[in-house]
């Protein structure tokens, strides 16, 4: 599933665009703005992977917001102007609709952008797996995190926050904890809880079947104790 928002001044071609949005498979609007100036700001806090964007606008143009966004951000235009097709390429955005566009021609550009967006995730799912680290998207960027970096990780429906030591703010990314799970080594890192996995390398504290890093408690759940306890007795003196 895409993430996308649309961004027009234009209220009738906003509802257009919007609602070609929400009738495709794969993809979900999380967002639809008339100015460029509260949609920057929505993508400071949130995980967006394709734009569309009209180019004439008050206060920021769809080309100068394109400009100040992070980039790898996918951006498709949508303008009833001709004449900006060349700074389009430049911009290296993935399509140029110009108004008044069909469905088909919107699909055509959609199915672009999902094209450029499997291959990046297939080259980054080629790295191939290792007991060091891994790679994450995060705050728009792809970090390598250390296998021995990481204390422990927490799940929260479609995002997981990994801590790391030394670092006071967690590394959030979109992802499952099953899907984290299956690429930490078996032998360092062990899920002890719904939510939580740890690594088993960093646990200084346990107490009455919690586990604790810092100023937090991490319990152990009844469906884990065994396989946890069967750890305990095997580095127990």
């Amino acid at each position: 599933m895409i993430t996308v928002i649309a961004i027009d001044d234009e209220p009738l071609a906003l509802q257009l665009i919007s609602g070609y949005i929400e009738k495709t498979p794969g993809l979900k609007l999380a967002g639809k703005f008339d100015n460029p100036i509260d949609a920057s700001e929505f993508l400071t806090n949130n995980e967006i992977e394709l734009i569309f964007v009209d180019i004439q606008m008050p206060d920021l143009s769809g080309i100068e917001f394109t400009r100040l966004i992070e980039k790898g951000l996918k951006v498709i235009f949508t303008t009833a102007f001709e004449k900006y097709a060349l700074e389009g390429y430049k911009l290296e955005v993935v399509d140029y609709l110009l108004k008044p566009f069909s469905y088909e021609e919107f699909l055509a550009a959609v199915q672009k952008a999902q094209k450029l967006i499997r291959l990046e995730q297939n080259a980054l799912q080629k790295v191939e797996a290792n007991d060091e680290f891994l790679f994450l998207k995060s705050d728009y960027k792809i970090k390598r995190i250390n296998f021995n970096d990481i204390l422990y990780v927490e799940g929260l429906k479609d995002y997981v926050k990994v801590y790391v030591q030394n670092n006071p703010k967690p590394v959030l990314s979109i992802s499952t904890l099953k899907l984290i799970e299956s690429k930490l080594p078996e032998a360092k890192f062990m899920r002890v809880h719904r939510s939580f996995i740890v690594n088993l390398g960093k646990i200084d504290t346990i107490e009455r079947s919690r586990i604790i890093f810092g100023k937090t408690y991490i319990p152990v759940g009844d469906q884990y104790k065994e396989k946890f306890q069967e750890f305990l007795d095997r580095n127990f003196l």
